[in-house]
């Protein structure tokens, strides 16, 4: 059977540009059609194409390209949300999907999502890549292998950059986002999930809109998402999680760190450093290793590689016929969670967690 698989991009903004790159390092995997109603996209997108020596048609509507290319994939990057509506014909046409995160703005649409992904014949895949920026990859590895032991805490710190511009600056709004607890931060939802095993029940959070973009104005708007926070996740199994989110710290060493401590001690991954640390509770460490990113990989995008290790994955099920790693229901509770915190912010109250599969 051959490997080779026809793929088609709906939003050629900066992720769906990033797609772009990341496939052509996959072997296999053609890009022969993008879609987007922004012209400037377009013409970006097409750019990148010539220089990337991918032959793709260029279409402002979504299905006119999908009834002119018929791809086998459909990678799905463009704002969050048009996701619910967009993914439905994509769906009907049949392609294998790789939706980027998050599923959707609301726990409704993503539970409405999830529920027809159960019964999809194809691959729908949700892109939360965080899991495969490869210096974290190795962090979990170690983590299920039982280094520290049964996990007792476990942060996860994002001091960066604030939002970045998109066309029409669309992420401004938390009704476009889902806030930035579901847009930004649903990637370390799922972290939280993945490297625990275990399902959250109860969320505490404090956060604000304190420096970023309060000047800005959008027909007479200001925009309303939150550029700080503290979230306190409990699992049922005992483990609590924090999330130390800051958006106007782009000067920090490290992007992201991230630390589980159990019984036999404390492991840390951090980015873009690189290195893991384990620092065993007898005090013989701290032992570090640093953990190589391919450089094309590296050079394809701003996710530590995460993009391209996704990809290839996505592929290889796509070829195999075997299943997502990442799929609708991780979409749809990692939106749960960024939901719940949004509103444990509003209310000042911890809010429990149920989920509805």
């Amino acid at each position: 059977m051959s490997a080779t698989r026809t793929y088609a991009i709906i939003g050629c903004g900066m992720m769906g540009r990033e797609h772009m790159q990341n496939l052509a390092l996959v072997e296999g995997a053609e890009l022969t059609a993008i879609a987007d109603p922004d012209a400037g996209s377009r013409e970006a997108a097409a750019s990148l194409a010539e220089r990337l020596g991918q032959d793709v048609q260029l279409f402002s509507d979504n299905a006119e390209m999908l009834r002119q290319s018929e791809p086998d994939a459909v990678v799905i990057a463009s704002p969050n949300f048009t996701h619910f509506d967009i993914v439905r014909p994509v769906m009907q046409a049949g392609a294998a999907i790789l939706l980027e995160k998050p599923m959707c703005t609301t726990p409704a649409d993503a539970k409405a999502l999830a529920k027809a992904a159960r019964e999809y014949p194809n691959l729908l895949w949700v892109g939360l890549e965080y899991r495969y920026m490869p210096p974290v990859t190795r962090f979990i590895e170690r983590l299920h292998a039982g280094e520290v032991g049964e996990i007792k805490m476990l942060s996860i710190r994002e001091h960066r950059f604030p939002f970045l511009v998109k066309v029409g600056d669309w992420n401004r709004f938390n009704r476009n986002t889902g806030g930035t607890l579901v847009e930004k931060c649903c990637h370390f939802f799922d972290l939280m999930r993945h490297i625990l095993r275990d399902e959250p029940v109860r969320i505490f959070a404090s956060g604000a809109q304190d420096v970023n973009h309060i000047d800005e104005r959008y027909d007479g708007e200001t925009p309303d998402i939150i550029d700080n926070a503290f979230v306190t996740v409990e699992f049922t199994g005992g483990a609590r999680a924090i999330l130390d989110l800051c958006m106007f710290a782009e000067g920090s060493e490290e992007q992201e760190e991230i630390s589980a401590v159990g019984p036999a001690g404390k492991m840390e991954v951090k980015l873009p450093s690189a290195e893991v640390t384990w620092s065993p509770r007898d005090k013989s460490g701290p032992f570090v290793t640093h953990v190589d990113t391919p450089p094309d990989a590296l050079a394809a995008g701003d996710h530590h590689g995460a993009t391209y290790f996704q990809q290839r994955d996505f592929h290889d099920a796509l070829v195999n016929g075997t299943a997502p790693l990442i799929d609708a229901r991780d979409g749809y509770r990692s939106v749960v969670m960024g939901a719940a915190a949004q509103q444990s912010i509003a209310t000042r109250q911890p809010i429990d967690i149920s989920f509805e599969d």
